[in-house]
């Protein structure tokens, strides 16, 4: 208890057990703070002992945030927040953005609707820049390691908000080479490519099992893009967003839409966020011109 009434911690202190809270390896926070990973190791080292308690477990999968270690990266997270505002009002003119904007999403999603809305905002304000992450998963924003997610759910998580953007409706697809039909499909006499066990949960997955127990898919791939691309090569049907399924030229919808397949398609954000011009910028574009079919 001492050590801890003694120990002063800094905002670098705070910013390191963020980045090993958030990555969980001593190189990858180590790349994010501009730091060997020996000297992250040093460096936790100090302060656990300053501390006077362990903030991790340690394991051969990494480094595993104890309940103190989430405590303080929960503060290091609104310190980031208030750090980032304040820059950007020092460095920023009234018509600039200067920054970068983190966007988690899918990537169906990323390659057909979010990366072409982004050019006439680059135009519009070329000191943006933006990482992009394509995943399956809503793990990254919830860890605060983007700002904005585009995501396919019928519950966006609670702590989020977010505005639905529309209904992402489902159809049977196959090359228009192909000589398949909707009929083969269902009788089993076409190949099947459908999501892996990496989506459990997609809508096209739950309904094929519900309805067509018996079918077994020639190939499962891990992720929606990857079904498109394969139907397109000829290789069988699948199930794909008709967003997607619409623009591709070599692809043909051999059935009606789906309707039990349909999901919605939200815009999600921290409520924190939000007040951050790039981040607040960035939203209102993709929430005004994500168009879904």
């Amino acid at each position: 208890m001492n050590a801890k009434l003694q120990y002063k911690l800094s905002a670098a202190d705070l910013e390191l057990i963020l980045a090993l809270v958030r990555t969980r390896k001593l190189a990858e926070a180590g790349e994010r703070l501009a730091l060997d990973a020996s000297t992250v190791f040093r460096t936790l080292q100090r302060i656990e002992r300053g501390l006077g308690a362990n903030l991790f477990e340690r394991s051969r999968q990494g480094y595993a945030p104890g309940e103190l270690a989430l405590a303080l990266a929960a503060q290091a997270e609104q310190l980031e927040t208030l750090l980032e505002t304040a820059r950007a009002s020092a460095q920023l003119q009234p018509d600039q953005l200067l920054g970068t904007v983190r966007i988690t999403t899918t990537d169906g999603v990323l390659h057909q609707l979010v990366a072409p809305a982004l050019p006439p905002l680059l135009q519009a304000h070329p000191q943006l820049r933006f990482e992009l992450h394509a995943g399956n998963e809503l793990a990254s924003l919830t860890r605060r390691d983007a700002d904005i997610a585009v995501r396919a759910t019928q519950r966006p998580p609670a702590h989020l908000i977010g505005k639905k953007l529309g209904p992402i409706r489902m159809a049977p697809y196959a090359a228009k080479a192909a000589a398949i039909n909707w009929d083969d499909a269902l009788a089993g006499r076409a190949m099947w490519i459908a999501p892996d066990d990496g989506l459990p949960e997609h809508p096209s997955v739950l309904w094929r099992q519900r309805h067509l127990p018996k079918i077994s898919p020639q190939f499962r791939v891990g992720s929606i893009m990857t079904v498109m691309e394969l139907i397109a090569q000829g290789l069988g049907v699948g199930l794909l967003p008709i967003f997607m399924g619409q623009a591709h030229p070599a692809l043909a919808q051999i059935d009606d839409e789906i309707t039990e397949c349909q999901t919605e398609l939200w815009l999600l954000t921290h409520a924190e966020s939000r007040h951050l011009r790039r981040v607040s910028t960035v939203y209102t574009h993709l929430a005004e011109n994500l168009k879904l079919v």
